[in-house]
């Protein structure tokens, strides 16, 4: 297979801090310096890194859009696959449940779907991995954790906990109880009986947590906790080696993470609301104080390009900096170190983006091969009708 070599010429190429008009050449599925035989002229477009979304589950909608309507996870995969391109998104980290709520969330989904992203490993143009949401009152579970994370080679996990512990000690149902039972394929009664039963462990979960975590790191698994709600329980989780703290729900939990050397991650759909949905803390509120390394997807892909025009508009950054929070950020806080900005060597992982529309013109993830030339020809047309309407006159 011949890889794909080309030169983009006169766009806005996003290099570091600041916005150039330098030609940016790929080959080998690499950033280059040599200038490729194949130009195109890309005026009127933004050159960008590649968008590395830490954390999203809005490929669930695509793989069972309704209870059982589920027949071929496989197919499920490429549409949201499309709906990842179609965003700007090079490389995902699909969040995946393993929860006592069942459903989408439970253990017997999670198999399912990290098999059939195994099977598809070799048809993915873009780079999706699995993240696992591990229920930390699970712990008879921890070991059939261990076994699906080191058979599926996953490399980040996160803590949560999704017991309504302050209705049970109080006596009473938890709220929503006969849907999210029906979801589970549950009684209401045995679905409660189980939250009861994973509440009553609550006194053994720290102690049994903390050597599972340590199991996890062993296996070479970056940790984090989702939906940290205090100083104390962000410093516990950061002194198990959870080193990233996911939509931290209160100031204090996001300013611990800071202080104790965490790294923090923050919801796109938030920004784009102004605020959380549940009444927590503004993400904008923490960028504007420095308390953000990065931005995720969390429940809607489009919110992650959006949410760069919502920054810069609340004056809370500038573009470059926000885009940073899209790319340099999150691949910082992965590891991946060969990806998430413009710089020779690295992963051909690029986003085309229309100056005058903020449309995603094509998404180019390691181009390396005949299979990525027709997202390429894709970006041509879009580039060239462009042109024809005006963008590109000289």
């Amino acid at each position: 297979m011949k890889p794909v070599e080309l030169t983009l010429e006169r766009g806005e190429v996003l290099l570091g801090p600041e916005l150039t008009q330098e030609p940016l050449s790929l080959a080998g599925g690499l950033i280059v310096e040599q200038v490729s035989k194949r130009r195109v002229d890309a005026f009127g477009f933004r050159i960008l890194p590649g968008i590395v979304d830490i954390h999203g589950d809005g490929f669930e909608r695509h793989l069972a859009p309704r209870r059982g309507a589920m027949t071929d996870m496989r197919a499920g995969l490429a549409s949201a696959e499309a709906d990842l391109a179609s965003n700007g998104i090079s490389t995902a980290i699909m969040a995946q449940f393993y929860s006592w709520e069942g459903g989408l969330r439970s253990p017997e989904f999670a198999s399912k779907f990290l098999d059939a992203l195994a099977h598809t490993r070799g048809e993915q143009l873009t780079d999706m991995r699995a993240q696992l949401r591990i229920e930390t009152h699970m712990i008879d579970d921890y070991p059939k954790m261990l076994e699906m994370i080191a058979a599926h080679d996953i490399g980040y996990a996160v803590f949560n906990d999704h017991i309504p512990h302050k209705r049970l000690e109080e006596g009473r149902k938890p709220p929503r109880l006969t849907g999210t039972a029906l979801k589970s394929g549950r009684s209401p009664e045995a679905h409660l009986a189980l939250m009861k039963a994973l509440h009553e462990r609550r006194t053994e979960v720290p102690a049994a947590l903390s050597e599972f975590a340590k199991r996890l790191h062993s296996q070479g698994c970056l940790l984090g906790s989702h939906d940290d709600r205090n100083a104390e329980g962000r410093v516990d989780f950061q002194a198990m080696g959870a080193h990233i703290s996911e939509f931290p729900e209160t100031r204090e939990a996001a300013q611990a993470a800071h202080d104790t050397g965490g790294q923090i991650i923050l919801g796109a759909p938030n920004v784009m609301r102004g605020g959380s949905h549940a009444g927590n803390v503004s993400a904008l509120d923490l960028i504007r104080d420095g308390l953000c390394d990065a931005l995720a997807s969390d429940y809607h892909y489009p919110a992650m390009r959006q949410s760069v025009g919502k920054l810069v508009e609340q004056g809370a950054c500038d573009f470059p900096t926000a885009w940073g929070f899209l790319s340099a950020g999150p691949a910082r806080v992965l590891g991946l170190a060969d990806r998430g900005s413009i710089s020779t060597g690295l992963r051909a992982d690029i986003v085309v983006e229309e100056i005058a529309t903020g449309r995603i013109a094509a998404t180019m993830s390691g181009v390396t091969s005949h299979i990525c030339k027709a997202i390429l020809q894709h970006a041509f047309s879009r580039i060239n009708a462009a042109q024809r309407r005006g963008v590109g006159d000289h």
